[in-house]
């Protein structure tokens, strides 16, 4: 199989409640759901096995750029950015590739 994958991880904000962790979550893993070019869509937090990781993963994978580039500009999706990622967010890092 061959595709596009991103990946984005982020450290919250010193202060930001579970409650609104929690949220940013389920508003991501809805939209699988809303978006069909997700080929496959996994998140989730940090294990805490080590120190200094980052809280919070997605791995997004795609057919192409251009799929992952229809993802990244959707309307949904950059509802949930606006609305629950950036508001709790101190540090995001992310990276894509084709594999």
């Amino acid at each position: 199989m061959s595709g596009f994958r991103h990946v984005v991880m982020f450290r919250w904000a010193e202060g930001t409640t579970t409650s609104q962790q929690e949220e940013a979550r389920v508003r991501l893993a809805e939209l699988p759901g809303v978006i069909p070019e997700i080929r496959s869509y996994s998140l989730g937090h940090d294990a805490g096995v080590n120190e200094g990781n980052y809280d919070f993963v997605v791995v997004g994978d795609f057919a192409d750029r251009d799929a992952y580039l229809t993802y990244r500009d959707h309307p949904a999706h950059r509802a949930v950015i606006d609305e629950y990622i950036k508001p709790i967010v101190d540090q995001r890092a992310a990276v894509q590739y084709e594999f």
